[in-house]
């Protein structure tokens, strides 16, 4: 298959570009803007396959996006291109509105026309995935989960603009007959994250003996999946989806943060002990703004409906996590010019 990925260059995008041209062999057409999220070193597995392209692509720049789908001519697109961190939504918000919202616009309507233009038999076969976050369901009491019917209640700006971005992407699938295909997943982690994340900050901090800031309490509960384990699953829907249907995309393992930094603490004690105990540098700050506490998926449609189940534990992926970022210095080095871990998202 010929595929256009959107923010192919960000954390959860690398990790599909890896997996559809190293594993699958699929020829891949990267977009991205290259903000500072985006990072063409987490490409550098697949940037010499003949397989590969990349263009430097604003997705909100109409012409820009025409030209690539006229002259690579796709079979589908998978859009990651995003701004995603809760926090800079909160300082920042008119980037969340015009990345998730007008650029998904654009690319659901340059997806339309090109189809139209396209012929029957590719249109049939053509696949819009959209990939979405759990975070667009607000926040879950003690008990239950989210499913594909969950209402909307979001917290934030970033999950507001991701909620809009939603129902574009149904709207021209109920409106257009555009053959899109939504995911909502939930908290990534892994190999290539950018250092404001929860995870590779508190790993990256500790190696630093820097404080490991914890929001409010620690409570706050994710379920966390491993990001190759999300880019299978994006393949799942790819190949198997059905178009006008929303997947959830979990891993089945809720954790408090706390016990997330914890946990790093402890691996860090036993690959890297020279610094520990890591623990000691646990430190409670303020809350976030709106900070949603629990966020839960029930991803049973998709595992029972297309075979998909998450291959990581939490205990095995945060091992391979944390060994990555003390093997690979020399990837997340220079983002610690571009960001030291300094707090943002406090402004109300």
């Amino acid at each position: 298959m010929k595929i256009i990925v959107t923010g192919g260059a960000g954390f959860i995008g690398s990790a599909v570009c890896r997996h559809l041209v190293a594993d699958l062999g699929h020829a891949v057409l990267v977009l991205d803007k290259l903000t500072y999220a985006g990072n063409t070193a987490s490409l550098a597995p697949v940037m010499s396959s003949p397989s590969f392209s990349f263009e430097q692509v604003d997705i909100c720049e109409r012409q820009k996006v025409e030209q690539a789908f006229a002259s690579f001519a796709p079979d589908a697109i998978i859009h990651l291109a995003a701004e995603t961190h809760v926090d800079r939504s909160i300082d920042g918000p008119d980037h969340f509105i015009q990345t998730n919202l007008v650029g998904t616009f654009t690319l659901l309507e340059v997806a339309r026309r090109y189809l139209n233009g396209a012929g029957r038999a590719k249109a049939d076969q053509f696949r819009f995935i959209h990939v979405s976050t759990d975070e667009v369901f607000g926040s879950l009491g003690e008990e239950g989960l989210f499913t594909e019917t969950t209402a909307y209640a979001p917290s934030s700006p970033y999950s507001a603009s991701k909620a809009g971005s939603d129902h574009l992407a149904r709207a021209w699938h109920r409106t257009y007959g555009l053959p899109v295909i939504v995911s909502n997943c939930s908290n990534n982690y892994g190999p290539y994250q950018f250092p404001e994340k929860l995870i590779p900050l508190m790993i990256l901090n500790a190696l630093h003996a820097q404080p490991l800031p914890v929001y409010g309490d620690g409570g706050n509960i994710r379920d966390w999946l491993f990001v190759d384990d999300h880019a299978r699953a994006l393949v799942a829907l790819l190949e198997r989806g059905v178009p006008g249907a929303t997947y959830n995309i979990g891993g089945r393992t809720e954790r408090r943060n706390i016990d997330v930094v914890r946990q790093i603490c402890q691996c860090l004690d036993r690959l890297r002990p020279a610094g520990g105990p890591h623990e000691r540098l646990l430190t409670f700050v303020a809350d976030r703004p709106g900070h949603d506490r629990r966020f839960a998926l029930d991803c049973s449609k998709l595992e029972g409906e297309l075979g998909w189940k998450a291959q990581e534990t939490f205990e095995t992926g945060i091992e391979k996590t944390v060994r990555w970022y003390l093997d690979r210095s020399d990837w997340w080095m220079p983002l610690r010019d571009v960001y030291r871990g300094e707090r943002i998202g406090v402004s109300r």
